[in-house]
């Protein structure tokens, strides 16, 4: 079976199995991007805390949070964890965003979307997994966002190395699917399910797994 058959088996089962995820779960396009910062190293529940946080205090629009002190966002993103640190890379992110865009998403996602992801790879505290996250779910542009889950599903399956790098485990998406915002987004939403569920890094639930017919592929 070719790996692009192989991957759309794996995406229609999933989505068969946990039906449609709608991920991500944000308001607008800021607070998706904000969101993606503050996901860093913690459960969406934590961060969900200090989004609300944030809504309570009507602090998530791009003027409010340009404005707000960076002592005073600490506080209220707590929840997330590592929560000076998250506050330092958001002010850096917004910054950005105000000095290369004036603060619009807009202006943000109309142009190159390739040159857009090297400047926010070039902002202190984001990586490729938060850039891509930015440009698929705030900018609806089509990066397959690769995390924790998605390279332990697929290394469990032989299908990628254990040691691949972020952009080889990408490109490896990007050379079997076709590049479709829609697919992307709820192919790593279905990933994310599978990984919180199923295929857990510790005493993974095989036998239920909606995918477990791949080990007679390997």
């Amino acid at each position: 079976m070719q790996k692009r058959d192989i991957l759309l088996k794996i995406y229609n089962s999933l989505y068969n199995y946990f039906g449609p995820l709608h991920w991500w779960p944000g308001g607008s396009p800021f607070e998706v991007m904000v969101g993606a910062i503050l996901t860093q190293n913690t459960s969406w529940n934590n961060v969900e805390k200090a989004i609300k946080n944030l809504k309570k205090r009507n602090l998530l629009n791009p003027d409010a949070f340009y404005y707000l002190s960076q002592e005073e966002l600490s506080k209220l993103i707590k929840p997330s964890g590592y929560y000076n640190i998250k506050a330092q890379r958001l002010k850096n992110f917004v910054t950005f965003f105000f000095e290369e865009f004036e603060g619009s998403t807009e202006k943000m996602f109309s142009g190159d979307s390739e040159e857009l992801r090297k400047k926010l790879l070039n902002i202190k505290g984001i990586g490729p997994e938060t850039a891509d996250s930015i440009l698929l779910y705030a900018g609806e542009k089509p990066f397959f966002v690769i995390d924790t889950y998605t390279k332990r599903i697929f290394s469990r399956h032989k299908l990628i190395s254990e040691e691949a790098a972020y952009h080889h485990i990408q490109e490896f998406f990007y050379q079997n699917l076709p590049k479709e915002v829609k697919l992307f987004n709820e192919f790593h939403a279905q990933m994310v399910m599978l990984g919180k569920t199923k295929c857990t890094s510790k005493n993974p639930d095989c036998p239920k797994c909606p995918i477990v017919y791949l080990k007679k592929l390997e």
